[in-house]
């Protein structure tokens, strides 16, 4: 839902900055278009909507430490000239936290390198993020999940909450096996590893859907996603999207 809303923002506005963003999320929050939100994302619509600022509100500090931010990003991905003082600042909106922070710009990172052909499933994902991001936890987990050359059954033993630390670079480290297991098997792995599979679900998926592109997108997972009764919503925010960018 915040993805689809990050998309609406992007083709309703010519320029961007993070308080069209907010205003955004905001207004999906007021038609009650999200569900099951985060700590932190619930906490800064609540303060957005008495008139808190952007950059004030939301959780801070460890428990601000979340996967939604990395969640919402990734249309700013195929988008030019975006800094990752945007991305931080993206971040805060409901995340005041570095990891928050690095987790997002790991996910922007992953589908740029696919959009730039540096990542063509053959090379080393996770060590084309590793060597762009700062020395973080997100960081220093990637490099574990690296050593243990993306075990799937080693991976989910690390962790697989809403922790950024954990949800992230599980959800990369899936990503990259795709072209190995195919997009269903990915999100059949993730699911039966539990803690946020949906969010974990959701990033995987947006990294490996950028790799494989629509038309490789599995044909029962297409008719499910039709079988959503906001099927239509997503399909015409979507549209308006790929119109926007004169893409097809």
């Amino acid at each position: 839902q915040l993805t689809i809303a990050t998309c609406e923002a992007i083709t309703e506005n010519e320029s961007l900055d993070a308080e069209i963003f907010a205003k955004k999320y905001l207004e999906f929050y007021k038609l009650r278009k999200l569900t099951g939100l985060g700590a932190s994302t619930l906490k800064a619509m609540q303060e957005l909507e008495v008139g808190g600022h952007w950059s004030q509100v939301g959780r801070k500090g460890e428990y601000a430490a979340g996967n939604g931010s990395a969640m919402r990003l990734a249309p700013l991905a195929f988008e030019t000239k975006v800094s990752r003082d945007f991305i931080r600042n993206f971040s805060i909106i409901t995340h005041h936290n570095d990891e928050a922070y690095v987790g997002a710009l790991s996910v922007f990172l992953a589908i740029q390198a696919i959009i730039e052909g540096t990542w063509t499933g053959l090379e080393n994902l996770l060590e084309i993020i590793i060597e762009q991001i700062p020395d973080t936890r997100v960081r220093d987990r990637l490099i574990t999940i690296n050593k243990l050359n993306c075990d799937v059954n080693e991976v989910g033993k690390l962790g697989s909450d809403g922790y950024v630390v954990n949800s992230i670079p599980l959800a990369i480290a899936y990503a990259s096996m795709v072209p190995k297991l195919g997009l269903h098997n990915v999100y059949k792995q993730i699911i039966s590893l539990g803690g946020d599979t949906d969010t974990n679900c959701s990033i995987a998926g947006q990294i490996a859907g950028a790799f494989i592109g629509y038309s490789n997108i599995p044909r029962e997972l297409l008719f499910n996603l039709k079988e959503l009764k906001e099927y239509t919503w997503i399909d015409k925010t979507i549209e308006a999207y790929l119109s926007n960018k004169n893409w097809s």
